[in-house]
């Protein structure tokens, strides 16, 4: 399939090339993502091979893996180039996807208040909450128009790094939810007549009938700030590894940067999703009052918030060298570090969550001494074999003075590992 993408790409071109974003065209934003990255896992797999290297560093080791990063490196910055046009033009597009929904949302439920009307009647309380939808899906779909750049209805909830954040995204659930039940008590509160039943109404609003989904309210929303002041300050402090996404996605409530399902993040999704449920069937059954979320359902949300809180604490290091050896293949002699040989550096963290995109890997730089040394990307079928996240390999340029030097590794994210020693001869 790659190579059918790559070998049309050339005929694909004309007057709307692959970085072209609108959205009706046929080659706009995402169809040049998808050929820019055919003809990279082309090219990566033909090198991986053997294939296609030059005769005048075909007889060189080092000389054809550095003309093969080099090349892998150019074409991986245009696949990143590629990516953000599409990520751009989707967010962009994403605020008429969200308003769809909420709308979609309140069709939803206008069926299922006509199909519970059948046999009992209509009741205000259903107009009250037609009306109360209807006015939160129109101040939805006005906040989604004026950041229709940013995401539209989302964009509150997409964080600093281009991904949805789940504690916003749990906090932002409950808030919208709350002030849909505040404005179903405003509309039966409109259209009561008499004066005992704005006093039960009122009296619905009272504390101590809510106090178990305001208590949860008020955590979550403190979690959310919390959170974003935690990774705020662990990034400033090379404590935690971040990188920029090319665009949010929905899986990024559940995963953590890498992709990976965290347990964190999923059990504070579904313990919050069912208490928000529990609530909105509380609402349905008591439409007079806030809903009354049990105490012992709301300690366990707030559980689940501390063990969020927690895993957002616990994630994350900075990167570490362990250990620098000099790289030997078979038939070599042993012998100490000299210059023009490859060295081994082995430890931890070297590749951040998210960054195993060769773009990413591309710019993984190793100090020795003074020298900044760029990590070779080696491919390998499906992959690369350097760098990876606990072993890299870099040769040791003829610019490094022989000696006692400090080899360091900085990370795709920016951040340092400790200095390790080593000794370099002539």
């Amino acid at each position: 399939m790659a190579v059918q993408e790559a070998g049309q790409s050339g005929a694909a071109g004309g007057a709307h090339g692959g970085g072209c974003a609108c959205g009706d065209c046929p080659h706009g934003a995402r169809a040049g993502h998808r050929r820019a990255v055919a003809e990279f896992l082309l090219k990566r797999d033909e090198f991986a091979a053997g294939q296609g290297l030059p005769a005048a560093v075909a007889h060189s080791a080092s000389a054809s893996r550095q003309w093969v990063s080099e090349e892998l490196t150019q074409s991986a910055e245009l696949v990143a180039e590629r990516g953000r046009a599409e990520g751009a033009a989707w967010l962009a597009r994403l605020w008429w996807r969200t308003a769809c929904v909420v709308w979609g949302l309140v069709v939803v439920l206008l069926l299922v208040q006509a199909l519970t009307a059948i046999g009992v009647g209509w009741t205000a309380a259903r107009t009250a909450g037609l009306l109360a939808a209807l006015v939160t899906a129109g101040a939805l779909t006005a906040a989604s128009w004026f950041h229709r750049a940013r995401g539209g209805a989302l964009a509150p909830v997409i964080g600093e790094d281009n991904r949805l954040s789940t504690s916003r995204a749990v906090a932002g659930a409950w808030v919208l939810f709350l002030a849909y039940a505040v404005l179903v008590l405003v509309g039966r509160l409109a259209a009561a007549s008499g004066h005992a039943e704005r006093d039960a109404l009122i009296a619905g609003l009272e504390l101590g009938r809510g106090a178990g989904v305001v208590t949860v309210l008020a955590v979550v929303s403190a979690i959310a700030m919390l959170v974003r002041r935690v990774v705020g300050v662990r990034v400033l402090g090379q404590r935690l590894q971040k990188l920029r996404a090319d665009r949010p996605r929905a899986a990024d409530l559940l995963t953590d940067d890498a992709g990976r399902g965290t347990f964190a993040d999923i059990q504070y999704v579904v313990i919050g999703g069912v208490a928000l449920l529990f609530a909105a069937v509380r609402l349905a059954r008591r439409p007079d009052q806030l809903p009354d979320l049990p105490w012992g359902l709301a300690v366990v949300v707030l559980i689940s918030a501390a063990t969020y809180l927690a895993g957002k604490y616990a994630e994350g290091g900075r990167p570490v060298i362990l250990s620098v050896v000099r790289a030997r293949e078979a038939g070599d002699l042993d012998g100490p570090i000299r210059t023009g040989d490859d060295i081994e550096i082995r430890g931890a963290g070297f590749v951040p969550p998210g960054a195993q995109g060769a773009d990413r890997l591309s710019r993984m730089v190793v100090r020795i001494g003074a020298v900044h040394v760029h990590v070779p990307l080696v491919p390998v079928a499906g992959g690369f074999s350097n760098p990876t996240d606990a072993v890299l390999t870099v040769p040791v340029p003829a610019d490094v003075e022989p000696g006692r030097v400090e080899v360091q590794v900085v990370t795709a994210a920016g951040v340092e590992t400790n200095r390790y020693a080593i000794d370099v001869t002539e």
